[in-house]
């Protein structure tokens, strides 16, 4: 019995650790985040002056920070903007690097040069000094650090597909679709873009935990998420004040970070051996 593909890829997935244990890691964020509200004890923002800086206990099981407010209600409503920051920013980078990618790669010649001169351009500069000043110039602010960091780390998505598109402009079918007829952006879409997916997934999964690392970079740095938002980013910086007298402040929503980013880092690995195992890690 011959089994189709879906059932392959289920059969090599259940054979994969990383892949096992990456999305049981990235399911538990997510069910954390679904369920933030019926999980958390309290409000994220709900003060309780009389326990301000209380250290782990039963009423407060990750203690509580400056203002009283819960820091275990705190990490789990940052589940969410963690995986909102997760999922917008790759977006938008992927948005950003196919259209440039595809574009330069299909057309050529003096398109090809001008874009990727500008990948170059962004490329060469250091990532998070680029957002820095693209933060500076929107402000602050969870959205505008989401668009700065996808427009520093597109330039990955447009040379990978620049390169795929490149190699299959010049294949039969694409010059059967040009012989009748077929415009540019219908040859693009219906004919390239359905054979880069599967690069793309591989390249998203891979692209998600630094997108949530710079992002909190920014947060940590005062330039992402404000007051009182529930950013760990932002939880991490507001715990280095307190580092000699509330180190629960800094240590529980570290751990959340790199569970989440190990997840996705994991997931990423994994998807990328099954989908191209000559790519297999070692």
């Amino acid at each position: 019995m011959n089994e189709t593909p879906f059932m392959e890829f289920l059969i090599s997935a259940r054979r994969n650790a990383n892949f096992l244990v990456g999305a049981f890691i990235i399911a538990s964020v997510v069910f954390v985040a679904v369920l933030a509200p019926v999980l958390a004890p309290y409000g994220y923002d709900e003060p309780h002056k009389a326990d301000r800086l209380q250290p782990p206990s039963a009423k407060y099981p990750f203690g509580t920070d400056d203002f009283g407010r819960d820091m275990l209600s705190k990490v789990i409503y940052g589940a969410r903007i963690t995986l909102q920051i997760a999922l917008i920013g790759t977006f938008i980078q992927m948005f950003l690097g196919v259209t440039i990618g595809m574009l330069s790669g299909y057309f050529g010649g003096l398109v090809d040069k001008v874009l990727m001169y500008i990948a170059d351009l962004a490329w060469c500069i250091p990532g998070i000094i680029l957002a820095l000043a693209v933060v500076t110039l929107l402000g602050k602010g969870l959205n505008n650090s989401i668009i700065a960091i996808s427009l520093v780390n597109w330039t990955q998505f447009a040379r990978i597909v620049r390169a795929k598109t490149m190699a299959i402009k010049n294949q039969a079918f694409i010059e059967t679709g040009i012989a009748f007829g077929e415009k540019a952006p219908t040859i693009m879409l219906r004919y390239i873009f359905p054979n880069i997916v599967p690069a793309l997934i591989v390249m998203i999964s891979l692209q998600l935990p630094s997108t949530v690392i710079s992002t909190t970079a920014l947060s940590f740095l005062g330039l992402g998420s404000q007051p009182p938002s529930p950013d760990w980013g932002l939880a991490l910086s507001n715990g280095m004040k307190y580092v000699s007298r509330g180190q629960w402040l800094s240590i529980f929503p570290g751990i959340a970070l790199v569970y989440t980013v190990f997840g996705f880092n994991l997931l990423g690995e994994g998807v990328r051996d099954l989908i191209d195992p000559r790519m297999k890690s070692h």
